[in-house]
């Protein structure tokens, strides 16, 4: 009988990685081993090798599979743009490894960033589950999954919309200009690479979320209403398992680190 395991992947960068790292550890607690793919060629340092050793030392059950190095984006665009070209260049190398990992094991479930979007197709026509892991808050899952909404409603910049209030359920009012920095500017490649990302939450078997009921109340009531996704009846599950949170040296979690 085959192995069974759940593949994480995660986004670039040392919080990114953390976050999922705890997330395994979680996973660990019901028994069941986990492969963390590691992107290479962007946002590497040697903080990460370190952090790697460490964790691999201390949790057997906790595997790490570094892809292919890829080139970095040379593109005069944006930060954000350049990250998430990144991480589309490598979905042919996720699934290879995601073949290669196969032949050896049952892949139970594939868990993946928001910004990993570009891996999903590939996962499910191996026929594994896909769940997104959102680090952050139930109210910028709320968000995030109304943005594809938000844009069929308006034709504007966010960022050239003063004075404008955005009403998204599950947060309070919300500034246009405050919006996340990537979808401020609609000529910035990244605002469509998000819309692309958000439109995709719904395909997901599941959504989970460093997050707890007691700690967002509102947010979680409209998420588990429907009202954040484009047809409430078919609103994919969502699993709330925080607060997650890492060692204190390694407690800084940024989306853009």
């Amino acid at each position: 009988m085959q192995r069974e395991t759940i593949v994480l992947y995660p986004a670039p960068g040392i919080g990114h990685i953390i976050s999922m790292v705890e997330l395994a550890k979680l996973i660990h607690k019901h028994h069941f081993s986990t492969t963390i793919l590691l992107t290479t060629g962007f946002r590497d340092h040697p903080s990460i090798d370190a952090y790697i050793r460490r964790i691999s030392a201390a949790h057997s059950s906790i595997f790490f599979h570094r892809l292919p190095h890829t080139a970095a984006p040379t593109a005069a665009i944006s930060p954000a743009a350049n990250f998430f070209s990144f991480i589309k260049r490598n979905a042919p190398n996720v699934a290879t490894t995601l073949t290669q990992i196969s032949e050896s094991a049952t892949i139970k479930a594939f868990v993946i960033d928001l910004f990993c979007t570009s891996a999903m197709e590939p996962a499910s026509s191996m026929q594994i589950p896909v769940y997104y892991f959102i680090p952050f808050s139930a109210a910028g899952l709320a968000l995030f999954s109304c943005f594809p909404k938000i844009h069929d409603d308006t034709s504007a910049s966010f960022k050239d919309m003063v004075g404008v209030e955005l009403r998204v359920p599950g947060n309070a009012p919300l500034k246009a200009v405050n919006m996340p920095e990537p979808i401020l500017d609609r000529n910035d490649p990244a605002y469509w690479d998000i819309l692309e990302f958000c439109t995709h939450i719904p395909k997901a078997r599941g959504i989970i979320v460093n997050s707890f009921l007691e700690l967002e109340p509102v947010a979680v009531k409209a998420l588990a209403e429907g009202a954040c996704f484009p047809n409430p009846t078919r609103a994919p599950s969502v699993y709330y398992i925080g607060p997650l949170i890492a060692e204190p040296q390694h407690s800084g979690l940024f989306l853009f680190r």
